[in-house]
């Protein structure tokens, strides 16, 4: 698993990302074409490489027909428009889902800002030209270099004024605020606009908001901004590489009884008995006795403190008069549940991350065995699409 973390020291706008992905080996001549799905004609990129601090990175530029840099073609464009535009294009589908949440993160900033819908809202500076190239670019550049999921350090909010098409406005823009809200952030860090609108709406829209986890960098890529700061370089640093994912370690206690003198009826009640007062697993193991009887072995792992409890259980619902426990030492991969969309319904996904980066997936098989009764299909198919969904 790729995944990517931007460090903004700096902040982040949509041109230091672009900047950053092409110095971490985004070919210029694949934003070029999607330039052309875009139907853009006209329109220019090119990548420089300067110094910030005496640290080497790529400036990203885009020119417009008959407009010097930077362009800024100041059309008061509708979100619909754009997402026509957007939608309606030869961009890959990954690229265009990643462009168009983008851009509906910012309409909704904004609409709130305004007071209107989101589908009212009418971009000003993020409606330029520029800006919709900065933001294909970044989707593009995440996809092309196989990122699966995006991290971002506190970004600094700056102090100031700044002037707009609604006039002036504080440092840092209202609709930063919006899409920066439930992210760590530096606030009066800065004496100038370090968050632009387009680069708040990618860290909100493909940047996840939990911490970044240990990592183990392939990469470092940086992009640089318009101005000179004082007290910084005005950079964007983003590392690419594999998560460092530590397996945790605990104890059960494995509870084991041998009966040979009991239905076999009697077992799945026990089993569903032990699972749902809390057991972390209860299965059943034939073996052979002395004699050679056929006997049937009951394995329980519980949590150390469960151990009394779950016992009883087991004395009560089966004819063993007696148990065996030890204590054993486990690793166990940090593990969570997600819910997918499939073509049949939802279903919850065991997810697991080993620690070199292979993600293990296991959808909830009650889940889908009730979504093949239900539409009529192969319980395979339905096991099948959400693990295709929990894929991607």
């Amino acid at each position: 698993m790729r995944i990517a973390y931007l460090d903004a020291f700096s902040g982040v706008s949509g041109d230091m990302t672009v900047g950053a992905l092409l110095d971490l080996g985004l070919p210029l001549a694949a934003l070029r074409e999607a330039i052309a799905a875009l139907a853009l004609p006209g329109v220019e990129v090119a990548v420089e490489r300067v110094a910030r601090s005496g640290i080497a990175a790529a400036k990203f530029h885009v020119r417009c027909p008959d407009q010097g840099p930077p362009a800024h073609d100041h059309v008061h464009r509708a979100w619909a428009e754009i997402r026509d535009l957007l939608a309606g294009s030869r961009l890959a589908a990954p690229v265009k889902e990643r462009a168009l949440a983008v851009f509906a993160r910012l309409a909704e900033a904004e609409g709130r800002v305004h007071g209107v819908p989101a589908d009212a809202v009418e971009f000003h500076e993020v409606g330029a030209l520029d800006a919709i190239v900065d933001v294909v670019g970044a989707a593009l550049g995440f996809v092309h270099l196989g990122v699966e999921a995006v991290y971002a350090g506190p970004l600094p909010m700056g102090q100031g004024r700044l002037r707009s098409a609604h006039g002036p406005l504080p440092v840092p823009a209202p609709a930063v605020v919006l899409l920066v809200a439930g992210r760590p952030v530096r606030l009066e860090d800065g004496a100038a606009e370090l968050v632009t609108p387009t680069g708040a709406a990618i860290v909100a829209a493909l940047a996840r908001r939990e911490a970044a986890p240990e990592m183990r960098i392939e990469a470092v890529g940086y992009g640089a901004g318009d101005r000179e700061l004082a007290d910084r370089p005005n950079l964007l640093r983003i590392l690419l590489g594999e998560p460092v994912v530590a397996a945790g370690a605990d104890e059960v206690v494995v509870l084991e009884a041998t009966i040979d003198d009991m239905s076999p009826q009697l077992y799945e009640h026990v089993l569903e008995r032990l699972l749902a007062a809390g057991a972390r697993d209860a299965f059943l193991v034939p073996v052979v006795m002395k004699k050679s009887r056929p006997a049937t072995m009951l394995r329980v792992l519980a949590a150390p403190a469960d151990r009394d409890r779950l016992a009883g259980i087991v004395f009560a619902e089966t004819s063993t008069v007696g148990l065996r426990y030890t204590t054993w030492g486990r690793l166990v991969l940090p593990r969570e549940e997600r819910t997918v969309e499939t073509p049949y319904g939802t279903v919850r996904v065991k997810i697991a991350r080993a620690p070199d980066g292979t993600v293990n997936l296991a959808p909830e098989f009650e889940d889908c065995r009730r979504l093949a009764t239900e539409r009529g299909v192969a319980l395979k198919l339905v096991h099948q699409a959400a693990m295709a969904a929990a894929l991607r």
